[in-house]
């Protein structure tokens, strides 16, 4: 099977296209070397996919050629040790590092504002 049918039928991405464009980006791996769209996958190969700040490792179990459900997509495939091990790291991280406080208002100040900044001029 397709390495972009395989990611887009197991709902790494939302559409085929979205798929391309990441492994034309080299978002996408297969057995840690860069790959092209139509690349053949097989059965217990690993596959790297970065989306954003996210990275998954995934063993391929299973092919469908539709797209089916949440569940159906999570028996295509199983999480590396590393990955799940990693991912449980950055979510502590991300959970012990506070949020930063919201900083004001940006842009175009208000009429509200203007008047505000009008009174303590003139006082």
């Amino acid at each position: 099977m397709r390495i972009d049918k395989w990611l887009w039928a197991a709902r790494f991405f939302k559409t085929r296209s979205l798929v391309q464009q990441a492994v034309e980006s080299a978002k996408v791996r297969l057995n840690k070397e860069g790959v092209k769209p139509a690349k053949i996958i097989k059965f217990a190969d690993i596959v790297n996919i970065r989306i954003g700040t996210q990275e998954w490792e995934v063993r391929v179990l299973a092919f469908n050629e539709k797209r089916g459900s949440a569940t159906q997509a999570q028996a295509l495939y199983e999480h590396t040790a590393e990955s799940l091990a990693k991912r449980e790291a950055e979510t502590l991280l991300r959970q012990s590092t506070p949020a930063e406080p919201a900083k004001g208002r940006h842009g175009r100040p208000t009429k509200r504002d203007r008047r505000q900044l009008e009174f303590w001029l003139k006082s």
